[in-house]
């Protein structure tokens, strides 16, 4: 027994010496205390360190990307191929990734090799920041600080995602996002701008239905347009003019409450479609 202890006493001290050098040790706790202020499902530190395997990812990918920048590239895929078998989250040796990344439940989360992540940026299970390009450039997406990505969201193509954004899940984003924004939708479409208070809006309840919008529009037009009819009908000369009159204005509205969704285009901030 004192044997196995007097073989095991340099390892540690060893270990504990170089964690002090490279700051290891302090990297650890701060990752721990991000999972607690992230998750309020974290109970307990035991618990953090062997049921997180966006934790354990992160870790991985530290040393990857470490082995990637020393040139041992093959050693360094090996690596980050190892972590994706034990994590279910594949993240490519090269990618760059900022402070206070959390990564809840993470299965089936892609991030490319050329993508850039900022401080304190939450991703959930299915994200992808893929690429569109098969030659060797940048070809990933360029996250800011402070954003969420909702579960399922993929994030297409060499562009930056604005500080303090929100991307909805399962939104399709193919287009730069200004800061401060909230994006949903198939392609993603800007339905909020707007400087928040909290640093960090998890709240995803908050999104609204765009698509649903838009249909109550076009159910509302018919609906005025049936009437338009029925006046032509009946030969109400001051009922059509009113119904005329009113579809200008509603049709004018539609059109901006549609141009309005192009991303890059901007101009909706949560109170013109009313």
């Amino acid at each position: 027994m004192k044997k196995k202890f007097l073989l095991v006493l340099p390892i540690f001290a060893t270990g504990l010496y170089l964690g002090k050098k490279t700051k290891l040790i302090k990297d650890v706790k701060k990752d721990i205390n991000n999972i607690f202020e992230n998750d309020p499902a974290a109970r307990s530190i035991p618990e953090v360190l062997l049921c997180y395997p966006g934790l354990h990812a992160l870790w991985i990918h530290r040393l990857s990307h470490l082995l990637w920048s020393k040139n041992l590239k093959l050693v360094a895929r090996f690596t980050s191929h190892i972590g994706r078998f034990l994590t279910g989250i594949e993240i490519h040796p090269a990618a760059k990734i900022g402070r206070n990344f959390f990564i809840d439940h993470g299965m089936g989360v892609v991030i490319g090799e050329t993508a850039e992540i900022g401080d304190n940026v939450t991703l959930y299970q299915g994200v992808t920041l893929g690429g569109t390009s098969l030659e060797k450039v940048k070809r990933h997406p360029t996250i800011g600080n402070n954003v969420v990505i909702g579960s399922g969201a993929k994030i297409l193509g060499a562009f930056k995602i604005g500080d303090n954004s929100k991307i909805g899940s399962n939104s399709v984003v193919v287009r730069e996002v200004p800061d401060n924004s909230t994006v949903v939708g198939v392609p993603g479409k800007i339905i909020k701008k707007e400087i928040s208070e909290e640093k960090k809006d998890l709240d995803h309840t908050k999104l609204p239905d765009v698509e649903g919008r838009l249909f109550r529009y076009l159910l509302h037009r018919i609906e005025e347009l049936e009437k338009e009819i029925q006046a032509v009908y009946k030969g109400d000369k001051d009922i059509i003019e009113a119904e005329e009159k009113k579809n200008l204005e509603e049709l004018k509205k539609i059109e901006n409450y549609i141009k309005s969704f192009d991303i890059g285009i901007g101009g909706i901030n949560g109170k013109n479609d009313d």
